[in-house]
């Protein structure tokens, strides 16, 4: 199902609604590249392009404060009501989490400024494996939220059960390593935490999905579960 926010008396407010999900959706891509330059980098051992993530996490940033105050505007200015407010809160909240996956793949790309054995390249296969599912559904959310399409943002939202499982047994093949080498934990801690930041960017993608449900349904599913979020849709 997809929604059509084009419905307004006011040509400008309807106009002033659109550039601002326009913008969100820049950002989305900007996002979507870092997190796609932070894999790569990883799976390339190529420090220059991690430092690039690194230093362009701050346009994210940027972004994120110039929407956020684009919807205040919106706000004090039109004082929206029913379903145009609920699209503002949709995007206000999409850009946080937008700005917190920026965040977790500028982490995943320091990864790529370490050196590691032949042994923990394995490591690192799964892991990229991980980060391309991941980055499937960041790619897909956006897609879901340009069409504001509820039966796409609910394919993402269950999708982050597959992410959950694959982090946990990445986990364990790591904490396995560790413990057959120990001097390696240093090291092998970045890998944990890029692992951990996979994980976190899959449960961002979840509530971006969640926002769209709300915005198109006016239901917050959040901490439902799955069988109970099909029946209301």
């Amino acid at each position: 199902m997809e929604h059509n926010i084009n419905k307004h008396i006011s040509g400008r407010f309807n106009q002033e609604l659109e550039n601002v999900r326009n913008l969100v959706l820049s950002m989305g891509g900007l996002v979507e590249q870092q997190l796609n330059s932070a894999l790569d980098a990883v799976s390339q051992n190529d420090a220059m392009l991690a430092q690039k993530v690194r230093e362009n996490d701050y346009k994210v940033n940027a972004m994120e404060v110039s929407i956020d105050e684009e919807c205040t505007r919106i706000i004090a200015r039109r004082q929206p009501a029913a379903s145009d407010l609920r699209l503002v809160v949709a995007i206000a909240k999409t850009i946080a989490d937008l700005e917190r996956i920026g965040d977790e793949a500028k982490r995943i790309a320091k990864v790529a400024l370490d050196s590691f054995t032949k042994d923990q390249q394995a490591l690192l296969v799964n892991i990229e494996n991980m980060g391309r599912q991941v980055s499937k559904m960041l790619h897909d959310v956006l897609d879901a939220f340009a069409r504001m399409d509820v039966q796409r943002a609910f394919e993402v939202h269950k999708e982050d059960a597959k992410v959950d499982r694959e982090y946990e047994a990445i986990i364990r093949q790591i904490m396995t390593y560790m413990m057959e080498d120990p001097r390696s934990i240093p090291k092998i801690m970045d890998l944990v935490w890029s692992v951990r930041s996979l994980e976190r960017i899959g449960d961002r993608c979840q509530n971006i999905a969640e926002y769209i449900i709300y915005f198109v349904n006016g239901k917050d599913i959040r901490h439902t579960s799955q069988e109970d979020i099909e029946k209301s849709l």
